[in-house]
């Protein structure tokens, strides 16, 4: 019965949501324990995903389904390097996302982000203007592997995969993600149905200098 729910799902389903499908007193970590030694050698494995769990192709065999996988639009230069800096400082502010680029960031930055669901707009700075705090979602978790953000590289990771110059300050430091869902004590909700109002708000005022990639973005 897991075997078949997790099988029919198109999203990645948790311990509680198979429990809801399930005859009560049933061990679920243990069935999913077993059907994951079950799946471990053959070509589609049992892995968790953000916490939850989910069929996928094995790694081994991922050359095989190239030819079939959708081509993807890839994002600009401007739209990664915010959503690095999200994913690693989160909760974090439009204008720290600035401060850390050294350049302004467009609405279309942020935009492409939120509409592929990599991102979400998690409440207000307690601060003046009262800017709204970004954090990254379960689908960032799950489009990149992931099963919590945690598990993003390190600064010797980074080093090691050429990610990162060679020469960079003694004192550098890479932030430990966290993406927890409970606000933080500098931080206040968003009002209900008023996401939108929230993004028109925080770039009205003006035009600001674009990305350099923004067009390529839109």
């Amino acid at each position: 019965m897991v075997e078949a729910l997790l099988f029919a799902s198109a999203d990645p389903l948790g311990v509680e949501e198979l429990a809801a499908q399930l005859p009560q007193g049933l061990d679920i970590a243990a069935l999913i324990s077993e059907l994951q030694q079950a799946y471990a050698g053959r070509g589609v494995n049992l892995v968790s995903v953000a916490g939850k769990w989910a069929f996928r192709t094995a790694d081994d065999l991922a050359f095989l389904l190239r030819r079939e996988a959708n081509e993807q639009k890839k994002l600009s230069r401007a739209a990664l390097e915010t959503l690095a800096i999200i994913a690693y400082h989160q909760p974090v502010t439009r204008a720290e996302i600035e401060e850390v680029r050294g350049v302004s960031t467009s609405k279309g930055t942020l935009d492409v982000l939120l509409e592929t669901g990599w991102i979400r707009m998690r409440g207000r700075r307690r601060t003046p203007g009262r800017p709204v705090t970004y954090g990254t979602t379960e689908g960032f978790l799950d489009h990149f592997g992931l099963d919590e953000v945690r598990d993003l590289p390190g600064l010797e990771e980074l080093r090691g995969a050429g990610l990162l110059d060679s020469a960079v300050p003694i004192d550098f430091l890479v932030p430990a993600p966290n993406d927890s869902e409970d606000l933080r004590d500098d931080e206040d909700p968003l009002e209900t149905g008023d996401m939108f109002a929230d993004l028109e708000e925080e770039y009205a005022g003006g035009d600001r200098v674009r990305d350099e990639d923004d067009t390529a973005e839109r």
